[in-house]
């Protein structure tokens, strides 16, 4: 039996786990979302036939697993205002970007507690999830976490130490892939192509080579070398992308969304 399900926040990503779980089995009723708009509520409880709930103790109460999915400046509200309503045997886990485990803990001792960070593409169950368990969370918990992330894509479990890390590398990863469809759609219609045409090679491109990578028994540079013949026109423009240094820009670029989220949590935890 799927775990019921309270999710916290009806913006994108409470929206896009909410869907997710309804694909991946759960049935409306055992689904109860909240959001301080009422009207996000009703209407995702309109689309989907999920449980509208009037409050976010409303919400929780009877659940087994709590999602919070708000922005994390209205984490800690939140906490406060669901406190009351929860019990010891409830999971909460939170994909409010950069609030440190240790923020919840201490708004709710003894309650089991995990930390995701996912990413867009959940939005087509293509979704790359990472999430770390808290002091009260063992292997169970982790296993419910694991079902509930894993209805939006793929799910992993890391430490929290690794979550900077995992915001830099999959978090933000989907926007690099999208500046690079960008930057090759502009250089296509350079060459000569008008924009529908440059559009859909460059998408088409980037969504095949992903799922090459996906199902692929070699990895990126396996690929790379397989589509790469010596002196030809990958060649050429590979050599451009090396000595132009793209392996430094994006490392320095990892490195400053890395940084960022590390101060992103700092200003959680002291606000709390």
């Amino acid at each position: 039996m799927r775990p019921s399900t309270a999710i916290l926040g009806a913006g994108a990503m409470g929206s896009i786990i909410a869907r997710g779980l309804l694909r991946a089995g759960w049935e409306p009723p055992s689904i109860s979302v909240a959001d301080k708009m009422p009207e996000a509520v009703e209407n995702l409880a309109t689309a989907t036939g999920v449980q509208g709930a009037a409050s976010a103790p409303e919400a929780v109460a009877g659940r087994s697993v709590v999602v919070i999915a708000v922005k994390p400046n209205n984490v800690t509200e939140l906490l406060d205002e669901i406190r009351p309503a929860l019990a010891a045997d409830q999971l909460v886990i939170s994909i409010a970007a950069g609030v440190p485990i240790a923020v919840f803990e201490q708004a709710l001792p003894g309650i089991p507690i995990v930390r995701a960070m996912p990413n867009t593409p959940a939005a087509v169950e293509e979704g790359m999830t990472a999430y770390a368990t808290g002091t009260a969370a063992g292997d169970e918990q982790a296993a419910i976490a694991q079902e509930v992330l894993g209805s939006i894509g793929k799910a992993l479990r890391v430490t929290e130490e690794q979550l900077d890390a995992v915001t830099a590398v999959s978090g933000s990863g989907p926007a690099y892939v999208f500046l690079l469809a960008e930057a090759m759609t502009d250089a296509g219609m350079r060459l000569g192509l008008d924009a529908a045409t440059a559009t859909t090679l460059v998408n088409q491109t980037l969504r095949g080579a992903g799922m090459m990578l996906g199902i692929s028994d070699k990895d990126a540079a396996g690929l790379r070398v397989q589509v790469t013949s010596p002196g030809g026109t990958t060649a050429a423009a590979l050599g451009v992308f090396e000595d132009g240094g793209l392996r430094n820009l994006v490392d320095d670029a990892l490195q400053a969304a890395a940084a960022r989220s590390i101060q992103l949590g700092e200003a959680a935890a002291s606000d709390s």
